[in-house]
């Protein structure tokens, strides 16, 4: 079939691949001049596939209400009068119970999982390099209340069969050296050694150049305008250049999928979660993190990229702003700091990106009601860990095969 991929970011792109792998003609439209320059561009660096929780849990309600009012808050909100906010809102929190947060964590264990083994498939096909380990998330607790509230995630992974340790404060230090220097700080960690680390701009671009080679086109500098559908079935794309004609179309915009869709009378209840990164120079290698340390109190997770520490995270629902603010910095560079001392932070560059947020955690892939058209979008903090493993996916779908694993969970009509 002809496809056509909307949206060059990591989802895009993976999605283009997979699909000329499959045999189709493809061909990828984006607005900006070249692969993973939104979200994909600077990210926190993680593979989590066993670090990947909602952000809709139980509990939540009452730490936003205690995070609005910290300095260093890991949320921030500023509402407006935007009725996609205040619906998104709402039904997050009604997925904060125990019950909506296993079924949601196991959706996203369960596609993170198939993503662990694709990435691996497709690294080996591929050999690209970019600044890749293999060597897990930390997950750090500064207090008693934090390493006993990780149980749930505990009974998480054990259920799903995902691979954890619960460290105690040596145990930590023995995977990251670096602790020795702040130990006091620590109480303990629950580590994922199948997790993984790297550059995702890097990756993306050297799969770009990877799908180019099996005959992908993509058409970037190029506003998408609408979807051309005629009869219930979609026909095409219109742009700011020209009508493209396709047989499917695969939605892969991120924060800005439902803004095509809604026209259409399809209601993407995706909405953009702002997050901030710091990029620093290794200085000290010893002072450095060996992989990723996910720092539990204020959410942020440090990563090890190559000679370069990744410091990204925080959750700010404003809109479509992705405006810098210098108060978002200081609590990056908190963090880094307390944590491992020694860097320099003045030479880090700083940068936002908008996530793709659903109200329960889980991506939103497969079919809609107009046939033709698909949808990889919805997958929040963890595109880069998710990716391989849902282009996989919207391959399979797309061309008409039983995926290899259970997707009926994550298509648009699970929200009625």
């Amino acid at each position: 079939m002809k496809v056509i991929v909307l949206g060059a970011g990591i989802v895009g792109v993976t999605s283009a691949y997979q699909l000329a792998k499959s045999g189709h003609e493809v061909m990828v439209v984006d607005r900006q001049t070249g692969p993973a320059l939104e979200t994909s561009f600077a990210n926190a660096g993680e593979v989590s596939f066993g670090y990947c929780s909602p952000w809709a849990a139980p509990g939540i309600p009452a730490k936003a209400m205690k995070w609005l009012f910290m300095k260093h808050a890991p949320l921030i909100l500023r509402p407006k009068l935007d009725m996609a906010m205040l619906s998104w809102m709402a039904r997050m929190l009604s997925n904060c119970t125990s019950e909506r947060y296993a079924i949601n964590k196991s959706r996203m264990l369960r596609l993170a999982d198939y993503s662990r083994i694709a990435l691996a498939d497709l690294r080996a096909e591929t050999g690209i390099a970019y600044d890749e380990r293999m060597q897990g998330t930390l997950q750090l607790f500064r207090t008693q209340q934090q390493l006993e509230a990780s149980a749930k995630d505990v009974k998480a992974l054990a259920a799903d069969g995902i691979p954890y340790e619960v460290l105690n404060r040596d145990g930590c230090i023995r995977f990251e050296p670096a602790l020795k220097h702040v130990r006091d700080k620590i109480v303990g960690g629950l580590l994922t050694p199948k997790d993984e680390t790297g550059d995702c701009f890097k990756f993306t671009n050297a799969l770009a150049a990877k799908a180019e080679a099996l005959g992908v086109r993509f058409a970037y500098d190029t506003t998408i305008k609408a979807l051309d559908v005629e009869a219930g079935r979609v026909r095409g794309v219109i742009t700011d250049r020209e009508r493209m004609s396709a047989d499917a179309v695969v939605v892969a915009l991120g924060s800005y999928s439902p803004l095509l869709l809604k026209p259409f009378g399809i209601k993407l209840p995706v909405y953009p979660v702002k997050g901030y990164s710091l990029t620093i120079p290794i200085t000290d290698a010893t002072r450095a993190p060996e992989s990723t340390v996910m720092d539990e109190t204020f959410k942020i997770a440090i990563t090890r990229l190559g000679d370069r520490i990744r410091v990204g995270g925080m959750a700010e629902i404003s809109g479509y702003t992705n405006d810098l603010g210098f108060a978002r910095r200081s609590t990056l560079e908190h963090s880094v700091t307390d944590l491992f001392p020694g860097g320099d932070v003045s030479k880090a560059s700083f940068w936002s990106g908008l996530r793709p947020m659903t109200p329960d955690g889980t991506p939103v892939i497969g079919p809609t009601k107009i046939s033709g058209l698909f949808l990889n979008t919805g997958h929040g903090t963890l595109g880069w860990t998710m990716s391989t493993g849902s282009a996989r996916l919207i391959s399979d779908l797309v061309g008409g095969r039983t995926p290899e694993i259970d997707a009926r969970d994550l298509a648009i009509n699970r929200y009625g």
